[in-house]
């Protein structure tokens, strides 16, 4: 499931969050991560309970900041706004459907 917000996602957003929950940060125009888009989408038809929220990151935006993020894109795995993973630029499906089965293991 993808959240929609109609303002910019802000850290209290994200602590306030009950269940699973994993934040993809990156840029429309960065190449890691539109190579990494379908690796995403094909993990995520598999966990339809993590709740999944694109966030454009990049100069002035705080959330990035906050979670140090330094490379794109990056995904931060959550439970009830709670960190519990991270992946950095991602390699294949795999390794993200393993972080993800993870995070459901936790959500247990």
């Amino acid at each position: 499931m993808q959240l929609a917000t109609g303002h910019e996602l802000q850290n209290e957003d994200v602590q306030r969050h009950r269940g699973l929950l994993m934040l993809e940060f990156g840029t429309s125009w960065c190449g890691y991560c539109q190579a990494a888009l379908p690796n995403i989408q094909t993990a995520l038809e598999n966990f339809p309970q993590v709740t999944h929220i694109k966030i454009e990151d990049g100069k002035g935006k705080r959330l990035g900041r906050l979670f140090s993020v330094k490379l794109w894109p990056t995904l931060i795995l959550l439970k009830n706004g709670v960190e519990i993973d991270r992946l950095i630029r991602p390699a294949n499906a795999e390794m993200i459907k393993m972080a993800l089965s993870a995070l459901c293991q936790a959500q247990q």
